[in-house]
């Protein structure tokens, strides 16, 4: 008797439909060759949804080689720029006219509000995807002018067979980052979802064959990190590898992928500073200082979770952040309209954040409001949004990310001081700056040791522009123009021009 590899689910917004369960491969679905299973739970009330295959190392090396004979199809190989694009669009097509099932899978399965899932997620994984698909007949070499004996030459071509390890912060929307720009070079893809959020590229996986996207092209394997992602990071005949994650994975990452010298790409997370100078518009500081680290339940890896206030604007700035939070952050059901914060995501990150306000307890720093579970609820992995006031560099809550819904708040003297204490940490990934003097803004911006820089804003990221850190918060950029060059080769071609044929 086969194994069932899809099941009818009912939401509990009554939403209905049909989630796929196995390993999607080739085009086609398997089940794992080991048995292996992960279990979906849903962080609202802790119930499981539902049981999802989970790759051996085996499966993974059948998806790789899919995508590598993919690679070298001529229906694939040989397809143009114009129809790549074609079909990406298409997919961005069936997206659109899924939006709605696949928004309640990600608040189902991920905790984020469903209203946030579905104007904000399913939009970023659209528009990244169409933005792509708009480059893929537009990625092309040039002639370079050397002598006249010289003709020479450059093409781009494909890095090959594509590894991606997707976080479970953003499933959809992270995917569609990493998916958009191989594609659009002529890549094909083994991509792995988080162990944590398996469902909702399953989804994306029926609407990829229905697209007409040739077998082989992209694969889809869930699996846990240290067995799929392990084999996929050190598989011989995978070309690049792309992961979004913690720092203390993407080491293992570049340790893993050095097996043959893989390209990669590794996004790894922040401890990202947002600066309130004298002179800023308050109100507006205050309004993206919530945003930058209260938003997707704080669990986002530019969240801007130090928050550095200059000492004449300190105490007004703490007392209007606290009214923010308490007036705005609504914790409760992502079905629930007026819900601003889910769940977090699983049991082990309820508890690393609920053992980080025992820590910032415990070092002295002074516990302003939150850090526990909501007292009207009974189940789920909800917490209160935190907020700590008194704190020093030295301490563990102001260097370590926690990845929640929880904020340190510090003050400073000096604009030199600021960004002392802005660059005092191992992460470079985002930093804020509030101030209506723009010429220190952009001063400020250029001495931060970050890859992104928002003035008077936090968090608004967008497809079009670079993403990407510097120090412990990765390698290389995604998004934007900069995210096509880690997807492509450059080739050189050299022609003699002066050869001369034989009388």
């Amino acid at each position: 008797m086969s194994k069932q590899l899809q099941v009818e689910l009912t939401a509990p917004n009554g939403h209905r439909y049909t989630q796929p369960l196995g390993l999607f491969i080739n085009n086609e679905w398997h089940p794992s060759s080991n048995g292996g299973v992960i279990t979906s739970i849903n962080p609202s009330n802790e119930q499981a949804i539902a049981t999802v295959e989970a790759a051996s190392e085996s499966d993974i090396d059948k998806a790789v080689k899919a995508a590598r004979k993919a690679l070298r199809d001529p229906s694939w190989s040989e397809m143009s720029g114009t129809d790549r694009g074609k079909l990406m669009r298409r997919l961005v097509q069936l997206i659109e006219e899924n939006r709605e099932t696949l928004a309640t899978i990600e608040a189902w399965d991920n905790g984020k509000p469903y209203s946030v899932a579905l104007n904000e997620d399913l939009v970023e994984t659209s528009e990244t995807l169409l933005y792509y698909a708009g480059y893929a007949d537009k990625i092309f070499g040039q002639v370079i002018e050397t002598t006249p004996a010289k003709f020479a030459y450059t093409v781009r071509e494909p890095v090959g067979v594509c590894g991606q390890i997707i976080p479970w912060n953003y499933p959809l929307s992270m995917a569609a980052w990493k998916l958009g720009p191989a594609l659009a070079c002529g890549n094909t893809v083994v991509l792995k979802p988080a162990e944590q959020t398996p469902l909702s590229i399953l989804f994306v996986a029926t609407l990829i064959k229905k697209a007409g996207f040739p077998p082989g092209v992209i694969n889809i394997v869930n699996g846990y990190g240290p067995v799929a992602g392990a084999a996929l990071a050190t598989h011989m005949d995978v070309d690049k590898v792309a992961f979004t994650g913690s720092a203390a994975t993407a080491k293992q990452i570049m340790k893993l992928a050095s097996s043959n010298l893989k390209s990669i790409t590794l996004e790894a997370g922040g401890k990202s500073p947002l600066l309130v100078f004298n002179d800023a518009d308050l109100d507006n500081a205050v309004e993206w200082a919530h945003i930058g680290i209260m938003s997707n339940q704080g669990q986002i890896c530019t969240a801007t979770s130090r928050i550095l206030v200059q000492s004449d604007l300190y105490d007004k700035f703490v007392a209007a952040f606290r009214a923010r939070v308490k007036s705005v952050s609504k914790v409760g059901d992502p079905f629930d309209a007026q819900t601003f914060q889910g769940p977090q995501v699983t049991k082990a990150q309820y508890d690393r954040i609920r053992s980080y306000v025992d820590i910032g307890k415990d070092e002295g720093a002074t516990l302003e409001m939150g850090g526990e579970r909501p007292t009207a609820a009974n189940k789920g992995f909800f917490i209160e949004p935190t907020v700590f006031t008194g704190v020093s560099p030295t301490m563990r809550i102001f260097q370590e990310e926690v990845f929640g819904p929880f904020v340190v708040i510090g003050r400073f003297e000096s604009e030199d001081k600021a960004v002392e204490l802005a660059n005092d940490t191992q992460y470079g990934l985002g930093a804020a700056v509030f101030t209506t003097d723009l010429t220190r803004a952009h001063r400020v911006a250029r001495r931060i040791e970050a890859g992104m820089v928002w003035i008077n804003s936090s968090n608004d990221s967008d497809w079009r522009i670079p993403f990407g850190g510097v120090k412990a918060s990765g390698i290389g950029r995604e998004l934007g123009e900069a995210g096509l060059a880690a997807y492509s080769n450059i080739k050189a071609i050299h022609v003699n021009m002066a050869v001369r044929s034989k009388l």
